[in-house]
């Protein structure tokens, strides 16, 4: 029996020069493999969710909708990375207000944000301690090894206790066993629950030349000269639930559906 999954984390072409699919080709896409449910996570940006909402909606899947993050540290250095998912109405203004600050402390096109904006907001924005309402995954850089995942791990159980998971990605990679040990390792030690994640950023893997292509253009540089500065294989794309039965523990792709089940925003709750 195919497990049940839903893909939390996906880049559309809404991430300028990351993502290589419209949203609505992900959402049917993710219909098509039986996905039980879809999240719209476009980097700082909300931009994608129209687009993906009336798709969803026209399919009858369910959507979730969130954001992902690069947080760095007061000279700039990024530190880690986040995905947040709105829970509810309350938590999608937050999610939106928190994209705001991070977009207009810097010049267009680009955006900051520190842990500090999460754990401890200035007076003004008091009520973004902790991003009531949202669920916050830990996406761990590849191959970081476990003793550098600690900290962040360490500061997201703290801030936000009982709303708080680590992403596992498997995708075909030559260190995909020494990842997956590091991450559970840390998952353990900071009791953090652990769930399935693609790092989606194309609808089907024939797409993968026009992620290269996007990737180059980024870089500045002709895709021949890209080498490991692009993906190794097209694996980021929505994979069979079969496929991903193969690669993953079954309790992290059940925990998508838990995670899924706490998000009941739809834009449809919008005036």
């Amino acid at each position: 029996m195919l497990p049940a999954y839903a893909e939390l984390q996906f880049l559309s072409n809404f991430s300028f020069l990351k993502g290589a699919s419209r949203p609505e080709e992900l959402v049917a896409r993710a219909a098509q493999l039986g996905y039980t449910a879809l999240a719209i996570a476009d980097e700082c940006s909300l931009a994608g969710v129209v687009r993906a909402h009336v798709a969803a909606k026209e399919i009858g899947l369910k959507l979730l909708i969130g954001s992902q993050f690069v947080l760095s540290d007061p000279d700039g250095t990024p530190s880690f990375s986040l995905l947040v998912l709105a829970q509810n109405r309350n938590g999608y203004g937050n999610l939106s207000e928190l994209i705001t600050i991070a977009r207009t402390r810097i010049a267009k096109g680009s955006y900051r944000l520190m842990p500090d904006d999460l754990a401890a907001p200035p007076a003004g924005y008091a009520h973004l301690r902790g991003l009531p309402d949202c669920l916050v995954v830990l996406l761990p850089q590849y191959g970081l090894p476990a003793e550098s995942l600690s900290k962040p791990a360490q500061w997201l159980a703290a801030i936000f206790p009982g709303r708080a998971w680590i992403a596992l990605t498997l995708l075909h990679r030559a260190r995909d066993e020494r990842h997956r040990s590091a991450v559970e390792q840390v998952a353990h030690a900071h009791g953090l629950p652990l769930v399935a994640s693609g790092d989606v950023r194309m609808h089907v893997r024939s797409r993968k030349p026009l992620l290269d292509t996007v990737t180059a253009i980024g870089l500045g540089k002709p895709v021949a000269c890209c080498g490991y500065q692009l993906t190794p294989n097209a694996e980021q794309h929505l994979r069979s639930r079969i496929r991903l039965a193969n690669l993953y523990p079954p309790d992290t792709l059940a925990e998508t559906l838990q995670i899924a089940q706490q998000c009941t925003f739809s834009l449809s709750q919008g005036r």
